[in-house]
């Protein structure tokens, strides 16, 4: 559910951004099917989460979510951790946040045959609520924690999480700008390499 982070780690190229964000919903080696760069932003989109999930700071968030979100840790901080970024966009990118927003909508209205059926079916949703802009305030990030609540059940609880984000507001932003950093320095190497291959 991260997706503002996927989308900007993908540079300035459309196809690639499209691959990193369709590449949830692309298994094995069915990206083979795809284009040469959006293969690219599938094959990004994994090397950035198996990044993530190891990493020394990322643990101590899922850490401090684990007790009461189990498994779910891990999603919900993604979910925070976008938060943090579009709330401090202008820290990382010289274009407005909702210009950018914009631009990749545009982009995915543009290439919506090759996407997803999945995807297919969620974008209208997703754009006429701009899930992604409303990452940035409190109330936005509560309404994507519920939408995913519900998309369990009700089983994860993960609507609740909004006072652990509230409670420990500093130190989630702290150990996000701290990971990010890192995050930003893989990513653009991983892309060389794998444009390389």
């Amino acid at each position: 559910m991260n997706f503002l982070a996927h989308i900007y780690l993908s540079g300035n190229n459309k196809d690639i951004t499209i691959g990193n964000f369709i590449a949830d919903g692309i298994r094995g080696k069915k990206y083979l099917k795809y284009p040469k760069d959006i293969q690219t932003g599938i094959l990004l989109h994994r090397q950035i989460d198996t990044f993530t999930d190891t990493h020394k700071t990322v643990r101590l968030s899922t850490k401090r979510l684990h007790k009461n979100y189990s498994h779910y840790s891990g999603v919900i901080v993604d979910i925070l951790y976008d938060h943090f970024l579009a709330k401090n966009w202008s820290r990382y990118s010289n274009i407005p946040l909702d210009k950018y927003i914009d631009d990749f909508y545009s982009s995915l209205e543009e290439n919506f045959e090759i996407l997803p059926s999945r995807i297919q079916k969620m974008m209208p949703h997703m754009i006429a609520n701009n899930w992604i802009l409303s990452y940035a305030s409190i109330e936005g990030i509560t309404k994507v924690l519920e939408s995913m609540n519900r998309r369990t059940q009700n089983r994860s609880q993960m609507n609740l999480a909004v006072n652990e984000l509230q409670e420990f507001y500093t130190e989630f932003e702290d150990e996000f700008t701290l990971f990010f950093d890192d995050l930003i320095t893989f990513s653009s190497k991983k892309l060389q390499d794998i444009e390389n291959r």
